[in-house]
């Protein structure tokens, strides 16, 4: 399987329709340093889907970052983007691997269960996502992740993880500390009153990377 560096700060798209402000910000940030992006928008139409994608996947391109692709399998494998992030009512972790093949991303949304997140694994999922930690203003979470199972699945798999939801610079910072290979943001970001400044500091909690 194609090794990535799956570290760092995980931009993900919000609800957008103009697409000019979104590829704005989104540069701004993989110039900061952002490590991947996550195309998710999940009202728009299949052209503006299609023609945002092909946009972002450019952009991803010239900034040397994975282009990852929310849920749709098929648009990611025609646009030949890296790879795609699947959740709990998507396509499962071994449809998505068996489509795309072994050298794509696939991460998969785990929420506070292990055993989902083992059975990703199990799968060929590339990365694990657990939260929500926090609050969200995008996604409405019905449980709250515990910190505490970072550790659990640090010391039980090699395998990166991400953490979501409502993830500000601040907060986020000791959730990497328990060892959080990657942490994803939205609103942080993109609703910012200076994007750029905020996405230095999600990318700050990763010296080096």
């Amino acid at each position: 399987m194609k090794q990535h560096d799956l570290r760092g700060l995980y931009l993900v798209t919000p609800d957008w329709d103009d697409t000019d402000c979104l590829l704005a910000i989104t540069g701004s940030a993989l110039a900061a340093g952002a490590a991947l992006v996550q195309y998710r928008h999940k009202t728009a139409s299949p052209a503006l889907r299609r023609q945002q994608a092909e946009a972002l996947l450019g952009l991803c391109r010239r900034h040397g970052r994975p282009f990852i692709i929310n849920d749709h399998l098929e648009l990611c494998r025609e646009l030949d983007a890296d790879g795609v992030h699947v959740g709990g009512t998507d396509a499962p972790v071994s449809q998505a691997r068996a489509l795309l093949g072994q050298d794509k991303i696939v991460g998969a949304s785990c929420y506070g269960e292990l055993k989902l997140a083992e059975s990703a694994r199990e799968q060929g999922a590339s990365y694990v996502a657990f939260g929500g930690f926090y609050p969200s203003p995008v996604k409405k979470y019905t449980f709250v992740t515990p910190p505490e199972l970072i550790d659990v699945w640090r010391d039980r798999v090699d395998l990166p993880m991400v953490v979501i939801g409502g993830m500000t610079p601040q907060n986020a910072a000791p959730l990497v500390a328990r060892g959080a290979a990657m942490v994803a943001a939205i609103t942080s970001v993109y609703a910012a009153s200076d994007p750029d400044a905020a996405a230095r500091q999600f990318c700050a909690l990763f010296p080096g990377g």
